[in-house]
C-alpha cells in the first residue's frame, strides 16, 4: 500500500491512497478488490458484486469471491446461480446431475423426474358418420381423456387421449331442416287452433247455463202464487145453532 493516505476520500471510501484507491469503507459498505490489468485497487460498494458474497466482520464488511464454477453464491460453500455448463443442486454446481434427477436447461438447475398424468376415460360418444348421427348404418364413436400433468424431459411420455371404434345403428333418414321446421310450426299452430277450440267451447257453455239459469229465474218471478186450498175438516165442522 502507498504510504500516503488521504482522508478526503470519495465513492464511499473512509480512508484512501491514490495508488490503491480504498482502503477502509465507511459503515455498511463492502470493501472489495477490482483489478484492473496487474494492479488492484479498493473499492466500497452497497453490496457485493456478481461472483462475490459479503460477509461482516466488526471492523469491516468484505466481499470474497466464489468458487470457480459458481456465477453467484451466499457463502463459499453454498452456490445460489452457476456458471454456464454447470447445473444447480443443494448449492453446488454439478456439470451431470444425480440419478433421479434431470437438468433443465432453462433454469440450469437439477429438477425432479415428472411422469405424464392423464384423468380416465370418457363415456363414448353418440355413433356418428360425417358429424351426422342419422342417414348411415355403420359409423364411428370416440372417448377422450385429458392430460392433468405434461412429463418433463426424461418423463413418461402420455398415451394416446382419444380412441375410436366402429359402431352400428338402425338406419333412418335425416329430417331436413327445412321440413322439420314446417312441421314443427304446423303442429305449433294446430295446438294454439285446438286450445282455441276448447276455450271457445267452454265459454258457450258457461253462457249457456249462466243463460238457463236466468230464464228460470224470471219464470219463478213472473209466474202467479198458487193460492192454498181450503182445509175439508174446518169446512164440515158442526155449526152452533144453540143461539
Amino acid at each position: 500500500v502507498h504510504p500516503n493516505v488521504s482522508q478526503g476520500c470519495q465513492g464511499g471510501c473512509a480512508t484512501c491512497s491514490d495508488y490503491n484507491g480504498c482502503l477502509s469503507c465507511k459503515p455498511r459498505l463492502f470493501f472489495v478488490l477490482e483489478r484492473i490489468g496487474m494492479k488492484q485497487i479498493g473499492v466500497c460498494l452497497s453490496s457485493c458484486p456478481s461472483g462475490y458474497y459479503g460477509t461482516r466482520y466488526p471492523d469491516i464488511n468484505k466481499c470474497a469471491k466464489c468458487k470457480a464454477d459458481c456465477d453467484t453464491c451466499f457463502t463459499r460453500n453454498f452456490c445460489t446461480k452457476c456458471k454456464s455448463g454447470f447445473y444447480l443442486y443443494s448449492g453446488k454446481c454439478l456439470e451431470k446431475c444425480p440419478d433421479g434427477l434431470e437438468a433443465n436447461n432453462h433454469t440450469m438447475e437439477c429438477t425432479s423426474i415428472v411422469h405424464c398424468e392423464t384423468s380416465e376415460w370418457s363415456p363414448w360418444s353418440p355413433c356418428m358418420k360425417k358429424g351426422k348421427t342419422c342417414g348411415f348404418k355403420r359409423g364411428n364413436e370416440v372417448r377422450v381423456k385429458e392430460i392433468i400433468q405434461h412429463p418433463s424431459a426424461r418423463g413418461n411420455p402420455c398415451p394416446a387421449t382419444a380412441e375410436s371404434r366402429k359402431c352400428i345403428v338402425q338406419r333412418k333418414r335425416c329430417q331436413k331442416e327445412g321440413k322439420g321446421k314446417k312441421n314443427r310450426e304446423e303442429k305449433r299452430k294446430k295446438s294454439n287452433k285446438d286450445e282455441s277450440k276448447e276455450t271457445r267451447q267452454e265459454s258457450k257453455g258457461r253462457a249457456a247455463r249462466r243463460q238457463n239459469r236466468e230464464q228460470r229465474e224470471n219464470n219463478n218471478k213472473t209466474q202467479p202464487k198458487k193460492r192454498k186450498a181450503p182445509n175439508k175438516e174446518q169446512d164440515l165442522a158442526p155449526v152452533d145453532t144453540a143461539h
